[in-house]
């Protein structure tokens, strides 16, 4: 069909190439998201040249998408979209193009061919990041050089965990549907923060990541301590995982780390409710919540004070978090820009919901590079912390990957 005024898209993969294409062509910063158990996808374009840099206090800002990376920047600062537009819709009620605002209608002029064609391109054309020009760590001799340096350093007393991360780049499909990936993701994860979103000169990323670092709606907070990682197998994984004592004290270890933030400020009235194993694409977490009154401990800004005491978490970079962070600053090789980092809507319908950027791969010209870590503590196992690194590249890299002769 054509796209045209006259005659609107009428599919939801129609209408996400439309977004999809405004979006790129426009030379802006933009992000499309779905939260987790939700049936409402967004998206917000910022139509400035580039982003504003804002201080974590959110409570303060605009609607908008925050992008931070996992190593703070010198000002402490984040990336912000903010929201010159913004457009949902409900995927499980029937779609009517003509409920679309006018700046998409008049984005309609091509086929949808031509459509998926122009934003194949633009994705092509998209440059690597400023960080991914360095040497990417993809090896299995390096990962496993570096887990065991880890538990070394656990062992000798300096850590209690560290969590190493590695890339993996793949070459991206010549017939690459960008609007299909994302649905089909929308599909496979209905309990991940299913995520797009690009930065000019900042990177082109896309992921479904399971973890919450913050989260606010009116006066209550949230936030979730999830680690431990096993393949999801048999009829019911959630009745049939088991546990290793490994598993179970590095969930432990973040519910201590979120804990301890508690008591930095002085916080004692909180709910915790867990560990109870939960369910990520192919993986099973063991996830503990935690849950805050704003207003009956006369706290309104504990979002923004949370967000800054908890990143990066122990389930991302380690505990103690200077000296993992250290660590991982020392023998990674490698810049983990936005992985590990936190992205997420600020102030949309007076709520803010803030994740942790996993399972996220960025899309450098005609290869992308997927990221992924493991929780490594003394009883960790190398070769069995690359098989979950190589699980965890699988959530993201079967959407794109080119397959193979």
């Amino acid at each position: 069909m054509n796209y045209t005024e006259a005659s609107t898209p009428t599919s939801q993969s129609e209408f996400l190439d439309l977004l999809f294409l405004k979006g790129l062509e426009s030379g802006s910063s933009f992000a499309i998201w779905r939260k987790p158990k939700s049936q409402k996808l967004e998206f917000l374009l910022d139509d400035s040249e580039t982003p504003e840099r804002v201080s974590l206090n959110f409570e303060n800002l605009p609607s908008g998408f925050i992008v931070h990376p996992f190593a703070d920047q010198e000002d402490k600062k984040a990336f912000f979209i903010k929201s010159s537009y913004y457009f949902s819709l409900q995927l499980d009620q029937e779609f009517d193009a003509e409920d679309s605002p006018q700046w998409i209608k008049s984005q309609a002029g091509e086929t949808e061919k031509s459509a998926k064609s122009r934003i194949a391109q633009l994705i092509r054309l998209q440059s690597e990041s400023k960080n991914a020009s360095e040497i990417e760590s993809q090896s299995k001799e390096h990962f496993i050089r570096l887990v065991q340096d880890g538990i070394a350093a656990i062992e000798a007393g300096t850590l209690e965990k560290v969590v190493p991360a590695r890339t993996k780049r793949i070459s991206v499909s010549e017939d690459f549907d960008l609007a299909k990936a994302f649905l089909k993701m929308l599909e496979a994860y209905p309990n991940s923060f299913v995520n797009f979103f690009h930065i000019p000169h900042g990177g082109t990323w896309i992921g479904a990541s399971p973890e919450v670092l913050i989260e606010t709606k009116g006066d209550h907070f949230y936030t979730m301590a999830l680690a431990g990682t096993q393949p999801a197998s048999g009829e019911n994984p959630l009745k049939s995982a088991a546990w290793t004592q490994k598993e179970i004290e590095e969930q432990a270890l973040v519910c201590r780390y979120i804990v301890d933030c508690f008591k930095k400020i002085r916080l004692r009235e909180y709910e915790e409710h867990g560990p109870k194993t939960v369910m990520a694409g192919n993986l099973l977490h063991l996830r503990s919540d935690f849950k805050v009154d704003m207003k009956a401990t006369g706290f309104p800004q504990l979002g923004s004070v949370m967000l800054d005491l908890l990143h990066p978490t122990s389930a991302v970079c380690g505990m103690p978090r200077k000296e993992a962070h250290e660590f991982l600053q020392a023998n990674e090789d490698f810049d983990r820009s936005f992985f590990a980092g936190f992205i997420g809507p600020v102030n949309i319908q007076e709520e803010t919901s803030i994740y942790v950027n996993l399972r996220t791969a960025s899309l450098n010209g005609d290869f992308a590079t997927l990221y992924a870590g493991a929780g490594v503590t003394e009883d960790s196992d190398p070769e069995k912390e690359w098989e979950e690194t190589e699980l965890k590249c699988q959530i993201i890299g079967k959407f794109i990957q080119k397959p193979s002769a």
